[in-house]
């Protein structure tokens, strides 16, 4: 029998190439299929009644005159047999996690704003809409936690019985011997942060279609889900049904970033209102509903003690961070997710010994938080890259000259931190370096120091006039920031960190099947929500087969193709993804050979396949075609060698067991305008090590995206909540989301070290998330300087910049 060497990596054929994405074709001409797609004869809509108020007990809902109106078809409550007991329970093994279970349709009491008390189920969605209005509810209102600290302090009305003291998750990180290295240290910082709650909000809000088969007693909910069959076996739990019985099918995504990995207590409603009224039930958020009830994130505050050397050698961290988690722990990802990630990887890509963090994931009265593209690290990014700067003030140190000092060097790899992380990543030096250069750091010194007040962007080295020049003529003050970041990519189980959920993620899966006519077709258990994940996979694919990547189908997302996969997060897709799909190839490719061998009376070793043409490799034009041998394996098995089964495809799993560090550097250059506080960002650059490359386009592109969503939390997006728990920036005229004309040209430089994996490939989906935060900071605070300046919380708007110029003016 053939042998496999999974530890060749593939060359040559469309693997690292800019292949255009075969995906944008049908996308653009309209022809995807989203949720809004879905739709099956006699669907039935659903308008969700929800809460007005954060915090109350429930003492009524009349749904009479609901029932009455025009279209409706049914009308449920939290009440109600079906649903008293319906619950989302996110687990785990962690023994200070609370589990809180979230009611589908709350029945007792609410706990944010936007939470859903009922259901009405009408002929259309513009009835249902109406009747929902029709829904009476009678409150008696509570005292709402919106602040983590004062929730945590002041835990009065808690928002779960379960938690007196609100707190839903905690931990504590401890390495070496914090306190006594920052007693000791020649310079102690002491400061606090605070990170700006915001979210996601892709351009496709969530949605949900479900069809209940009673005579078949099989589920099938359409869904916008990142994690399909995770979702398919919490829906299984809750319904109490195998998981053959449930099927999940999700198509076209318009935007994921991790706001849909989350299973909602929507996506259960509607599969049981299905099952109710024995028809196809359809739901389609509104904006307005996905601004108040999506999952959101980011809300951290931190106290940090650091301890310096004279020479900017960093010596110990002590840290204490609140981490607003929102109303409930969110599955199946759990309240850990932010507070845990924050805490394991506040350190980042910087060398030291002495760490303690106490991480507390809070309970309040606002929308649940959970993954959001980077989970946590933009957060910690922020809090390391701002301590660093403020030691180089205080010390007298060049803020690049105390990066290199600390970050981990070639010769340190491989590298355990403190928090038992592995780092394999050898170039975070070579990123500094090339964004310093790219930025022509040199050059913006001297014009900062020739002129420290401007008049015109165009002053500035390298700058293209901003994306925001309408200022020119004001006084304005530049500056200039830094940022290093580290990326935990494509985690293997014995990576795989986080808050002891039930299950592992660091597995996926693949099938590639050449069918009886050639036709070379692939299953991905990993799922696409824009990433040109349908052409990577391709690539991969062809590479291995020797087929071009149009010759390659690829399917995905649709839970009854498959047995198993894992889906979109955490930077997976490229590594574990691409090394099932590469195995899954391989293992077809070999068998391929092996047939094709017997029948040209060679070895298996002898041959080659270019443009699905199987021939030897010194003679080119005497071969099989990859079709002939396919049919060979379907149809004539007569003829296999001995031992051989018929067919020609293969499923695969693969497990790099541990994960692997992407390095990344980012520089950013800002005009502050003195009069009204704005921050005009003049200049982003940015340097990842994204190891061997699928796709150079798309990879570059992935990076733009990453930015931009960095910068729109940097600077603009921001729920607000007030005292009562009321969200106050529920629409894009308050919420502030990121656009096209905010951001000025991204500059990308490049780093390309081989990471330990099959196909040696480090992740690139959230990279550039980590860095505008600090980065920007860091350059405001630099502008800011000669004022004797420094803002420690996000966003950096024109109000709160405002406010800091005019408290020293």
């Amino acid at each position: 029998m053939f042998q496999l060497d999974e530890t060749v990596p593939t060359s040559g054929g469309p693997f690292g190439e800019p292949v255009l994405r075969r995906e944008d074709s049908r996308l653009l001409r309209g022809r995807g299929r989203y949720i809004s797609n879905v739709r099956y004869d006699g669907q039935l809509a659903v308008a969700f009644v929800r809460s007005p108020v954060a915090h109350a007990r429930i003492v009524s809902v009349d749904v009479s005159a609901a029932r009455q109106a025009p279209g409706v078809v049914d009308v449920a409550t939290g009440a109600d047999s079906d649903f008293a007991s319906l619950a989302l329970i996110a687990e785990s093994a962690l023994p200070t996690h609370v589990a809180t279970p979230q009611p589908v349709l709350a029945a007792d009491k609410v706990r944010y704003q936007g939470e859903a008390v009922a259901a009405v189920v009408a002929a259309s969605p513009a009835a249902a809409a109406d009747a929902a209005e029709l829904v009476e509810v009678t409150y008696e209102e509570l005292g709402a936690h919106v602040d983590a600290v004062a929730a945590a302090a002041q835990p009065a009305d808690p928002v779960h019985d379960a938690a007196p003291d609100n707190l839903l998750v905690t931990r504590t990180f401890d390495a070496g011997d914090a306190h006594a290295a920052i007693a000791g240290s020649h310079l102690v910082i002491e400061r606090s942060y605070r990170t700006n709650r915001h979210g996601a909000v892709p351009m496709e809000g969530r949605g949900a279609v479900a069809a209940w088969d009673a005579s078949g007693a099989k589920l099938t909910l359409h869904s916008v889900s990142q994690v399909p069959y995770l979702h398919r076996s919490s829906l299984a739990t809750a319904f109490a049904l195998p998981e053959s019985a449930v099927r999940l099918d999700v198509g076209d995504v318009g935007g994921g970033f991790g706001t849909k990995a989350a299973l909602y207590p929507e996506d259960a409603a509607v599969c049981q209102l299905a099952r109710r009224v024995g028809r196809p039930v359809g739901w389609v958020e509104t904006r307005s509903e996905h601004m108040a009830t999506a999952l959101q994130a980011r809300d951290h505050q931190y106290r940090v003690r650091a301890g310096f050397e004279a020479d900017g050698t960093l010596v110990a961290v002590d840290a204490v961070l609140h981490a607003n988690v929102g109303a409930y722990s969110s599955p199946p990802w759990t309240a850990g997710i932010e507070p845990l990630m924050a805490g394991g990887l506040l350190t980042g890509p910087y060398k030291l010994s002495h760490y303690r963090c106490e991480v507390l994931g809070v309970a309040t009265n606002t929308a649940p938080t959970g993954p959001y593209r980077g989970v946590a690290r933009p957060a910690t990014v922020f809090v390391m890259e701002r301590l660093l700067d403020d030691a180089a003030a205080a010390l007298g140190l060049d803020p690049v000259d105390i990066r290199r000092r600390n970050l981990v060097a070639p010769q340190d790899v491989p590298y355990t931190a403190p928090t038992r992380l592995v780092h394999d990543s050898r170039t975070y030096l070579d990123c500094l370096d090339q964004a310093v250069e790219l930025i022509d750091y040199e050059g913006f010194r001297a014009c900062q120091r020739d002129a420290r007040l401007v008049a015109s962007s165009a002053d500035i080295p390298g700058g293209d006039g901003g994306a925001n020049d309408g200022n020119a003529g004001r006084d304005r003050l530049i500056g200039i920031g830094f940022a290093c970041y580290n990326e935990l990519t494509g985690l293997g189980q014995k990576a795989s960190a986080g808050p002891r959920l039930p299950f592992r993620t660091g597995h996926e899966s693949a099938e590639v099947r050449v069918d009886p006519s050639g036709a070379v077709t692939a299953a991905m258990g990993v799922t696409a929500q824009g990433q040109g994940i349908e052409t990577t996979m391709a690539q991969v694919i062809a590479a291995e087969l020797g087929v071009g990547v149009d010759d390659v189908a690829v399917e995905m997302g649709d839970t009854d193709r498959l047995a198993f996969g894992l889906g979109a997060f955490a930077s997976r897709q490229g590594v574990i993804g691409s090394g099932a799909a590469t195995l899954a190839a391989r293992t077809v490719r070999a068998k391929a050979l092996v047939i094709a061998a017997h029948l040209l009376e060679a070895e298996p070793e002898w041959l080659s396949i270019d443009d699905g043409f199987i021939h030897t490799q010194d003679a080119p034009s005497v071969g099989i075609t990859l079709a002939e041998v396919a049919r060979l394996a379907y149809f004539e098995p007569h003829r296999l060698p001995p031992g051989l089964e018929p067919g020609l495809e293969a499923m695969r799993f693969y497990d790099p067991m541990t994960g692997t560090f992407a390095a990344g550097a980012q520089a950013a250059v800002v005009a502050v305008d003195l009069e009204t506080g704005e921050v005009d960002l003049q200049r982003i650059v940015c340097v990842e090590d994204t190891g061997r490359v699928i796709n150079p386009m798309i990879v570059e592109g992935q990076m733009h995206g990453a930015i931009a969503q960095g910068v729109g939390g940097a600077l603009y997006e921001h729920f607000v909540y007030d005292a009562d728990g009321q969200l106050q920036s529920g629409t894009f005229m308050d919420y502030l989301a990121i656009t096209a004309d905010r951001m000025p040209s991204i500059e990308l430089g490049h780093v390309a070290d081989p990471a330990h994996n099959l196909n040696q490939i480090r992740g690139v989906g959230e990279g550039g998330t980590l860095g505008p935060y600090a980065a920007i900071a860091n350059a405001v605070c630099d502008a800011l300087a000669p004022l004797g300046i420094t803002i420690d919380e996000l966003p950096l708007s024109p109000a709160r910049i405002h406010a800091a110029i005019t408290a020293v003016s």
